[in-house]
This record gives C-alpha cells, sequence and structure tokens, in this order.
C-alpha cells in the first residue's frame, strides 16, 4: 500500500515530468554558475571595501546606498545567471 506522499509524487510526475538534461547541459550551466559567482563576488569585494570606507568616513547616507546598489546588483546577476541556465535547459 502506497503512503499519501508517494501517491501524491506519482501524481506530480504525470502533471509535469521531470526532464533530463545532457551532460553537456549540466557543464554549460556549471560554466555560467562560475561566471556569475565570480561576477557577484567581484562586486562584493569592490562595493564592500566602498561601504566600509564611506562607514569610515561617516558617510552613512552613502553606505546606505552603496549596500542598496550591491543588493540590486545581486539580485540582477542572479536573474541574468537564470536565464542564462534556463536558455541552456531550454536548447535540449
Amino acid at each position: 500500500m502506497k503512503s499519501a506522499y508517494e501517491l501524491a509524487m506519482e501524481r506530480l510526475a504525470k502533471e509535469s515530468p521531470q526532464e533530463s538534461i545532457t551532460d553537456q547541459q549540466k557543464q554549460d550551466i556549471a560554466e555560467i554558475e562560475k561566471k556569475y559567482s565570480s561576477k557577484i563576488a567581484e562586486r562584493e569585494v569592490f562595493l564592500k571595501s566602498k561601504i566600509q570606507e564611506a562607514i569610515a568616513t561617516g558617510e552613512l547616507e552613502e553606505a546606505q546606498q552603496l549596500e542598496e546598489e550591491l543588493s540590486r546588483e545581486i539580485r540582477s546577476l542572479k536573474s541574468s545567471s537564470e536565464s542564462e541556465k534556463n536558455t541552456v535547459r531550454d536548447s535540449g
């Protein structure tokens, strides 16, 4: 006898089957993740140093603006990364 969880998972698999991706797609996705991880790290290092400078000089408003800019840039880069990965997934 199957549990409710197993039955629900079977129903879900029928409604939206998982698409398998090729090894090449996996490799391409890994490259995209690597590229965007480095871009995010680069922006974090740069802007966090600017934030620290602003805090050290007492420019708290500028520090706040830089933190918001960092947050926006990270969201934008993550969105671009997901978009590129989806393109790779859909190309199969």
